[in-house]
Parts: structure tokens; C-alpha cells; sequence
């Protein structure tokens, strides 16, 4: 099984924790990870941009002039897309940029991305992180402990974690992810990836 060095949030050692190799040991299939964090963004787009086209703009009921005769082009409306106020050809309309991944693939993307952490040294596992109260200043010295300062962060602690999210959220660079809402977007999308040992086992479980 893969290893990892445990950590306390004061930075000091506390043992080596045992992952599953289904999930942190395989060779990371990046085509899989590229095509599950692009479906996600696409499936966060809102769709509403919109333009008028002729029919939607107002006016140009009447032909502008007699089809024949006056040597200026045939005219059928002052709407049409070369006069001044007249529609937009071929613009976006309101529609959904949602892309559907196999669940497979999110599971694949998912070992992928946490095996990628682990073998690129990205990977930072604690024992579990405690706050008495929502304080910056403390959660700062975690990080600090941890040797994330200053980094893109992605912590991913466990549910009803509040004090803890509530310490780390003002941090700049810092994303704090419950394990539930976990995917492969938030979990690669950072220069140093902290699980907690509850979060690090949960996912050998499930994603297996």
C-alpha cells in the first residue's frame, strides 16, 4: 500500500498513515482528468448570453422603398442586418453549456488527480485540524506549520467543520472543501493539497 508521513497541525510528525493504492497509487490518466474538469466548468456556465435578431428588434415593418425602378439594392426591411439598428446574424442565444461525465470517469479523475498529488510531493496529510475559534491568525499558523504559506491551498476537511472553514476562508489562496463536495476541479486545481487522516481514508473507501 502507498504511505504517506502523517502530520499534526502544529507541523511536527504523528506516524504514517496507510492509503489505498487503488486511489493514490495509480498512474494518473490525464486525458480522463482533462475531460472531467472541462464537462464541470462547461456545466457551470450560465448559458444566458443573448442578441436580437431582426424579428426581435423594433420597426421595419414597411419595404424601405419600391423593389424596382429607383437604382438603389432591393430593400425588404430597415431590420435586416446592414442598417443601422437591424438585427445581429447568427448571435448566441440563451442555452445550456452542460456536459455529462460518466461516473467512472469522475471516480477515475479523482484517483488520478490524488495519486498525481502524492507522487508530486503535493500531497499533505493531518492527523485532524482543531480550532477553539473562527481566527485567521490561527488558521495562518497551520498553514505556516504545514509549509503552505503563501501557496494555492485546498483543504478538505471533513462535514461540520465550520470552525474551520470560517478560519481559513479569508486566507487568499485558500479553498476549503468539505470531503463531500470534493471533485477533480477543486482537488488539482492548487499547488498543495491538505486532507485531513478522517478525509484521506474516506476517499481510499469510496473511490476504490
Amino acid at each position: 500500500m502507498a504511505s504517506v508521513e502523517m502530520k499534526d497541525q502544529t507541523g511536527k510528525a504523528a506516524g504514517t498513515l496507510e492509503l489505498a493504492d487503488a486511489v493514490f497509487g495509480i498512474e494518473p490518466n490525464i486525458a480522463v482528468v482533462h475531460s472531467v474538469v472541462t464537462n464541470y466548468l462547461s456545466s457551470l456556465r450560465q448559458g444566458t448570453h443573448a442578441v436580437k435578431g431582426r424579428s426581435d428588434v423594433s420597426g421595419g415593418g414597411r419595404k424601405p422603398w419600391r423593389q424596382k425602378g429607383t437604382g438603389r439594392a432591393r430593400q425588404g426591411s430597415t431590420r435586416a442586418a446592414q442598417w443601422k439598428g437591424g438585427g445581429v446574424v447568427f448571435g448566441p442565444t440563451p442555452r445550456s453549456h452542460a456536459k455529462h461525465s460518466n461516473k467512472k470517469e469522475v471516480k477515475l479523475a479523482m484517483r488520478s488527480v490524488l495519486s498525481g498529488k502524492l507522487a508530486d510531493g503535493e500531497l499533505v496529510v493531518v492527523d485532524k485540524i482543531e480550532l477553539d475559534a473562527p481566527k485567521t491568525k490561527d488558521a495562518a499558523k497551520v498553514l505556516n506549520a504545514l509549509g503552505a504559506e503563501g501557496k494555492r491551498v485546498t483543504l478538505v476537511v471533513p462535514r461540520e467543520s465550520d470552525v474551520v472553514e470560517l478560519s481559513f476562508r479569508n486566507i487568499p489562496g485558500v479553498r476549503v472543501v468539505e470531503d463531500a463536495q470534493a471533485n477533480a476541479h477543486n482537488l488539482v486545481d492548487n499547488a498543495c493539497l491538505i486532507l485531513t487522516e478522517a478525509v484521506a481514508t474516506h476517499f481510499g473507501e469510496v473511490l476504490a
